[in-house]
């Protein structure tokens, strides 16, 4: 599903929080992965285009090395790795990169070069999340850490966390889940979320309304309860450690938060959209609220098709660092 991994990288140490989650990721799909570095030019006065032009070089090559470095370690532990240097706009270049060349995975840190902010993620980051047409992993750079100058396939996620609302459209994760838990000896938490009806008040309910609410909710526990237990019995989940989360609440995105912390989850996997989902928009109203304000790495399964689109006379490729 994932066999080519598309790696955005700014030179900064936020940025190469997403190294060993690659790595991670790369293993169970034996996937290819790019390294991908996009530099922008600034726009200067002509007095200033020689000055610029040789800084220019300079960071063409320091970049070039760079990729080279991090793709000597992916190497080093069996993963196939390219990498380029391109020139244009950073959050257009990469995902006219991706589109062309059909990526099927990207993954982004949260916050680059430019340090935390008190926002969920950078303004490039979002700008890719939201014209990308691709699956997302989203690392939090509130984690990140020295890579140490190596990376390791060995088992990383041990906690997955994966919501699902009942639909098949939701259950487009599980080919992911199933291969990511084998290779990591995971345990994946299966949780559905049965929402408290809103009902119509002006004052406080009545008993009968009070009973009715009640009655929805029993009904719908019960629908839940059928659908998550018999999920765990499907052949491809048998030999995976799985637990299954039944909860009721008035705000499921609390829940879900809730329970993300209180499990210590290390990896949350969405489909882009769940029942309700509409395809004019590429995410669903829940994982737009953990793309902004999930604490846990998040990976987003995209599941509308894919719109080929003219790439941008702009961007070019100038170096292969590819040897």
């Amino acid at each position: 599903m994932f066999d080519t991994i598309l790696v955005p990288l700014d030179g900064s140490q936020m940025a190469d929080c997403v190294l060993p989650h690659v790595a991670a990721i790369a293993g169970p799909f034996n996937a290819e992965v790019t390294l991908l570095r996009v530099l922008e030019k600034n726009q200067t006065v002509p007095s200033a285009q020689l000055f610029d032009l040789l800084n220019w070089q300079i960071n063409k090559t320091k970049s070039a090395l760079y990729l080279e470095k991090i793709k000597a370690f992916f190497q080093e532990i069996g993963i196939r790795t390219q990498a380029f240097v391109l020139e244009g706009l950073v959050a257009e270049g990469i995902t006219e990169y991706a589109h062309q060349q059909g990526v099927k995975l990207i993954v982004l840190s949260s916050h680059g070069r430019n340090g935390l902010t008190q926002w969920g993620i950078s303004s490039i980051t979002q700008k890719i999340i939201l014209i990308a047409q691709t699956s997302l992993l989203i690392v939090r750079a509130h984690q990140y850490g020295a890579y140490a100058d190596k990376l390791s396939t060995a088992p990383f996620y041990k906690h997955i966390l994966v919501p699902l609302d009942g639909s098949q459209r939701a259950e487009n994760v599980l080919p992911v889940i199933t291969q990511l838990a084998q290779f990591h000896k995971s345990q994946v938490h299966l949780v559905h979320v049965v929402k408290t009806p809103e009902m119509a008040r002006q004052m406080p309910l009545a008993p009968e309304d009070v009973e009715l609410a009640n009655r929805v909710v029993e009904r719908n526990r019960e629908e839940a309860e059928y659908y998550l237990e018999h999920l765990k019995l499907r052949s491809y989940l048998k030999d995976i450690d799985v637990r299954t989360h039944l909860i009721t609440s008035e705000n499921a995105t609390v829940a879900l938060h809730q329970l993300e912390e209180q499990e210590q989850i290390d990896i949350v996997i969405f489909n882009a959209h769940g029942y309700s989902g509409n395809h004019q928009w590429p995410y669903g109203g829940m994982v737009n609220h953990f793309i902004l304000y999930g604490r846990a790495s998040l990976l987003i399964v995209q599941d509308l098709p894919f719109r080929q689109e003219p790439i941008s006379p702009e961007l070019s490729i100038y170096k292969n660092t590819d040897y």
